[in-house]
C-alpha cells in the first residue's frame, strides 16, 4: 500500500492537522515506510504458530518478578478537591452538556 500526498493532506484534514508541504511530503514518506514494514510482516508464513498473549510465554522457564502492591503515595483527595465549586462523596460535579 502506498500513500499519496492527496491522502496524507486527507488524514490531515480529518484528524485537524494543519500540514505544510514539507511537513506533508516527510509525513508521507514516514507512512509510506510504516506500511512498508506492515507489507513485510504481513508476508510472513504463520500457519502453526499459536497466538501469545504476552511474549514472555515463550519463556516457560522465566518466572517475571512482581512488586507487592502498596500504597506508596498519601491520599490527597481532600487537599485537591478544596478548590472546585461542587464535590460529592469524592467526585467532581460538573454541569449536565448532553440533554
Amino acid at each position: 500500500m502506498s500513500l499519496t500526498l492527496h491522502d496524507v493532506d486527507r488524514l490531515a484534514h480529518l484528524a485537524r492537522l494543519a500540514l505544510d508541504g514539507p511537513t506533508a511530503e516527510r509525513m508521507l514518506g514516514q507512512l509510506n515506510a510504516f506500511f512498508a514494514i506492515v507489507e513485510q510482516m504481513q508476508a510472513v508464513d504463520t500457519t502453526g504458530v499459536a497466538p501469545l498473549a504476552h511474549p514472555a510465554e515463550v519463556f516457560t522457564d522465566v518466572a517475571l518478578r512482581l512488586r507487592d502492591d502498596v500504597v506508596r503515595e498519601p491520599d490527597n483527595r481532600a487537599a485537591n478537591q478544596a478548590s472546585a465549586p461542587a464535590v460529592e462523596d469524592g467526585l467532581y460535579l460538573v454541569p449536565r452538556v448532553i440533554e
